[in-house]
């Protein structure tokens, strides 16, 4: 009887924390989890290992992101979204983070905005851009039009 009742009582245990860990992962890939798959992290150190000169937050995709969504170009898909180092700094220091599907390729654009731009000053002009992983012309443009989707971006 002690047996069977302490079965049972594991197996809802087990349920209620699976059903947990479930709602933990609401299914959205955000930029700063990307590392956590050993594939995408050895297709972005291909990208990081070329560069110099990167803050630490952009080789280690860490900061704040937000969910990263499916998009198709030339007919491949990747998944796209921003990264920023922080929260607060988002309109001043972003990345824009594209990786395939197939977890072989990744891209990024580095955007990086004068800090005490007057509000009044359009972010565009005045926005330093850096690709990496050498995009071609069609992904640095989809690149530009992920960031363009931002509604303080203008």
């Amino acid at each position: 009887m002690f047996s069977r009742s302490f079965k049972a009582m594991a197996a809802a245990l087990l349920m209620g924390s699976s059903a947990m860990v479930m709602a933990a992962n609401d299914g959205q890939t955000r930029a700063n989890e990307l590392l956590n798959d050993p594939a995408y992290r050895d297709a972005w150190q291909k990208v990081v290992k070329k560069e110099e000169r990167l803050p630490e937050w952009v080789m280690n995709l860490s900061g704040s992101a937000e969910q990263m969504n499916a998009v198709t170009e030339d007919g491949d898909a990747y998944l796209v979204g921003p990264l920023c180092e922080t929260a607060q700094t988002c309109l001043n220091k972003r990345l824009i983070v594209a990786v395939s599907l197939d977890k072989k390729d990744a891209y990024a654009m580095l955007v990086e905005v004068p800090a005490g731009l007057p509000a009044d000053k359009s972010p565009t002009r005045h926005a330093d851009y850096r690709f990496l992983g050498q995009p071609d012309v069609g992904m640095q443009a989809l690149l530009k039009e992920q960031l363009k989707k931002d509604p303080n971006w203008y």
